[in-house]
């Protein structure tokens, strides 16, 4: 999204850092990150990174991310505390005027930090690998959807399902693939990503796959799904705008 000219901003929310490791961010260079903005321990400027891609920012996270969830059951407003950075309530400015998209990477857990992602976001992007293990997962996250749309977000849905680690070769793989589009219908992207060694080598790397191998199969499909994503997001945004009461003209 951020080669196609998107400001885009992401979110490190996940202990393990991986998507800081992805993008390149040492360690030893991932603080003030996630853990100190979450706490409203540094203002968001100090806690963004720029990375290799032009128009990419990123706000890592630490090992020191593992510990907010304890540390957050005792604050006020204990969900919302990342919506409330990302609105600049401690005078740093509201970063959704700042990037046009802001991506958050959760942890695989359904913890207060995951918990205060989806009390700030829009919308969940999906990845389901084509196992079949998987399937149990997304049923289970679509319920806690529902409850957190009914009681903190009502903003809150599913953007799409985007199906990863995809190899048509296996049985199993297209029987999954059939199993969750015969479910979920057009919420499932038409973009999959494929199993890709060069997807896999590129973090080993601090690198992007997009700057790694530009032309690989896995790059290639990254790109595709960008481009649906943004499709799907204007034709969303122009519905919703003729759905809107107009005001009457003089």
């Amino acid at each position: 999204m951020a080669a196609v000219g998107e400001q885009v901003l992401l979110i490190d929310l996940d202990p393990q850092g991986n998507a800081s490791t992805s993008l390149g961010i040492a360690r030893s260079e991932r603080s003030p990150g996630s853990y100190e903005f979450l706490l409203g321990l540094s203002p968001l400027n100090d806690c963004v990174r720029t990375s290799q891609i032009p128009n990419l920012s990123v706000i890592p996270a630490a090992t020191s991310l593992a510990g907010a969830e304890i540390e957050l059951i005792d604050m006020e407003r204990r969900e919302h505390r990342l919506v409330d950075a990302l609105k600049g309530v401690d005078a740093t400015g509201d970063a959704r005027a700042r990037w046009t998209t802001i991506l958050i990477d959760c942890p695989p857990s359904l913890g207060l930090v995951t918990l205060n992602a989806l009390v700030a976001v829009d919308a969940v992007l999906v990845p389901l690998q084509a196992e079949f293990l998987a399937l149990e997962g997304i049923g289970a996250l679509g319920t806690t959807i529902d409850r957190i749309k009914k009681r903190l977000n009502p903003r809150l849905h599913i953007a799409g399902v985007v199906l990863t680690m995809v190899d048509r070769r296996m049985t199993l793989s297209q029987q999954v693939e059939a199993d969750v589009r015969a479910h979920y219908g057009e919420l499932v992207f038409g973009t999959t990503i494929p199993r890709n060694v060069r997807i896999a080598e590129a973090p080993s790397h601090g690198l992007p796959v997009l700057i790694y191998d530009n032309a690989c199969a896995g790059s290639q499909a990254y790109i595709l799904l960008a481009s649906e994503f943004i499709r799907r997001r204007r034709t969303a945004a122009e519905q919703a705008e003729q759905k809107a009461p107009h005001e009457p003209t003089s």
